[in-house]
């Protein structure tokens, strides 16, 4: 390798990227794993992730009616802050 100039590719690390103890407000699973309400618009769910482009990471926040499984709505930004999970009512 070293006569052909090639390197092998280090493996990444682990990186956490959820931090469990924290001292922010905890909500109660009202849920309880049922995902199949009886109608549209009666349970919404959402998460956020973060993906890899060009210009950098970029956080996504989807929102999803649970009973047509269809987005209601998303935000994309270049943070994590609270505004990026805001949903108007």
């Amino acid at each position: 390798m070293r006569e052909h100039g090639l390197r092998g590719r280090k493996k990444r690390g682990f990186v956490r990227t959820t931090l469990s103890e924290h001292v922010l407000e905890r909500f109660e699973n009202v849920l309880d794993r049922q995902f199949a309400p009886e109608r549209p618009d009666d349970v919404w769910a959402g998460d956020i992730t973060y993906i890899w482009t060009a210009s950098g990471w970029l956080y996504l926040a989807v929102v999803m009616d649970l009973y047509s499984r269809r987005v209601v709505g998303w935000a994309m930004e270049e943070h994590m802050r609270e505004e990026l999970a805001w949903i108007p009512t």
